[in-house]
């Protein structure tokens, strides 16, 4: 929107304070939608840094041919920015922007309670904390909301709009209809800390933490799993220093304060970094370092342990075993790799790889039976895990040294991951990594534990979505909405446990909470109701 277009509804006046890069962000929808603006700081000082904010976001968008030199001066000239609160009188709404720190929000809320009109709604674009805790310090509770715009503001679509226990409707609605005319989605929701998307967000973010610090797969095998595997824009680790350590350690600690969920309990590593001041981007260093020697988008090695695959090497012979989807799959990627496969006992004796990929966990320990017994000394012998053990199957075949554990979490995909057990040898996990990259896959490595990573990640952000839709919070659309808009999710969480299957996500959380005996593990009532059912959740 290039302004003029939107009259704001019951909105004509709209203040800002705090004009950092959120506040000078949320200025600036609010003028491309035609509102006169009032921007207000502390200080002349920060007033110039906010001034500063506007001009750069406008310039970049008129450098991309996205706004005209005559539609900047008009926004900027909608934009009246002071050092006076006084200044907010006639403002028929106005919006904190203030850094995330509960008693600074409630220093700004007395000052608005004291120059704003009775009837004016007051806004607080908090992330993560209560806006009951700051609604009932003011003597307008009723006329509290929170408004929470994700970073860029004029770019990021999604809006979370939440009313407290005391919060007028009227006003709720009022503002999740400015922010619907000014091109955004609102989501409107109850008042839970971290809300719909970060609740979701930090709650996976911190598991990533905690797998890395448990030695369970490295900083670049978990970033590059979650990309290649779950299709993420980018992989934790990069994201969590994009956001800054130190917002994350604040947002977890808010929403841990209220769930007193163990997913929510930050990760000591995350601690110890922000407690060193490695905050991510910012500082040069966080969970990755920041050098000119290292892309800008936060790359990093995503072949997993395939470093000895050269694209001159021998094509492997490749046995498969097993009836059903996931053997066909494989069957189907050795064929796009130009790689002989093998299906019959006699073709087994000659193959470098052999993988299990029955369906029924009985049928997989008879068939990897037969496939030992006719593989040659040195075979890899690959093992689905159907039971979510590959320590178990691997004892079973009589030569462990030999198997490792592979899933793909996405069958048509390109991400191969490989789990060692304390039981296999360690040249035999190299080989097998250098054999599926031969096959076009990207290897991601990690200790034998349910779920690999990206099934151990995923499902546990899926399964709190599901009971965030349990407990009547949020409905489908609109968490998917928060995780698609607010996050760059290429779909949302409810839509990925349909196309996953309920009943499959439930075996993965099962195992998952049989091995680490986390109650947040545990499938959501409502995931069990619709696996028993065999019905999708929408």
């Amino acid at each position: 929107m290039t302004g003029g277009s939107f009259s704001g509804g019951s909105f004509s006046r709209v203040g800002v304070v705090g004009l950092g890069t959120m506040g000078a962000g949320i200025a600036e929808v609010l003028a491309r939608g035609g509102l006169a603006v009032v921007g207000i700081e502390v200080n002349r000082e920060a007033l110039d840094r906010g001034r500063g904010n506007l001009e750069s976001s406008t310039g970049r968008a008129v450098k991309r041919g996205r706004l005209t030199e005559d539609a900047q001066r008009e926004i900027l000239d909608r934009i009246t920015l002071s050092t006076d609160f006084a200044d907010l009188g006639d403002c028929d709404l106005v919006i904190e922007a203030v850094p995330e720190r509960l008693d600074l929000k409630r220093t700004v809320f007395a000052e608005l309670d004291r120059v704003c009109r009775e009837d004016a709604v007051l806004a607080t674009n908090t992330s993560s904390l209560s806006v009951t805790d700051i609604a009932v310090t003011t003597g307008r509770p009723t006329k509290i909301v929170g408004v929470h715009f994700f970073n860029p503001a004029p770019v990021m679509k999604l809006v979370e709009v939440i009313g407290t226990v005391l919060t007028e409707p009227e006003a709720v609605t009022r503002v999740a209809d400015l922010v619907e005319g000014l091109g955004k989605t609102p989501v409107t929701i109850g008042d839970r800390a971290g809300f719909v998307a970060n609740r979701l967000l930090f709650g996976y973010l911190n598991q990533a933490a905690t797998m890395l610090e448990s030695g369970h797969a490295t900083r670049d095998d978990i970033d590059a799993a979650m990309k290649a595997g779950a299709g993420l824009p980018m992989g934790p680790f990069t994201l969590m220093d994009l956001i800054g350590l130190d917002t994350c350690l604040e947002v977890l600690e808010a929403i841990y304060a209220e769930s007193r969920d163990r997913r929510h309990a930050a990760s000591p590593l995350l601690r110890e970094l922000v407690t060193a001041g490695l905050l991510g981007r910012k500082t040069g260093r966080g969970f990755y370092s920041y050098d000119k020697s290292r892309p800008a988008d936060g790359g990093h090695a995503t072949q997993g342990a395939a470093e000895g695959g050269t694209s001159d090497a021998a094509l492997p012979t490749v046995g498969v075993v097993g009836v059903g989807p996931l053997a066909d799959a494989v069957a189907a990627l050795c064929d796009r790799a130009g790689v002989q496969v093998g299906d019959s006992a006699a073709d087994l004796g000659g193959c470098d790889l052999i993988v299990e990929a029955a369906e029924d966990p009985e049928a997989a320990r008879a068939l990897l039976s037969a496939a030992v017994q006719a593989a040659k000394p040195g075979t890899v012998i690959a093992v689905t895990s159907a039971d979510g053990s590959v320590i178990r199957q691997a004892m079973a075949t009589g030569r462990p040294s030999d198997v490792v554990g592979l899933h793909l979490p996405d069958p048509a995909g390109t991400l191969a991951e490989l789990s060692a057990t304390v039981a296999t040898a360690p040249d035999v996990a190299d080989r097998a990594a250098d054999l599926l990259a031969r096959l076009g896959l990207t290897v991601a490595r990690c200790r034998d534990r349910a779920g690999f990573i990206v099934d151990a990640l995923r499902l546990p952000y899926l399964n709190d979505a599901a009971a965030m839709l349990g407990a009547g919070y949020a409905d489908a659309d609109s968490i998917d909405a928060a995780m698609t808009l607010g996050c760059g999710y290429p779909t949302g969480p409810i839509a990925d446990l349909d196309r996953i299957g309920p009943d499959r996500a439930v075996t993965v959380l099962r195992a998952l909470h049989a091995e680490t005996r986390d109650p947040a593990l545990a499938p959501a009532p409502l995931l069990v109701e619709h696996a028993t059912a065999g019905k999708p959740l929408r």
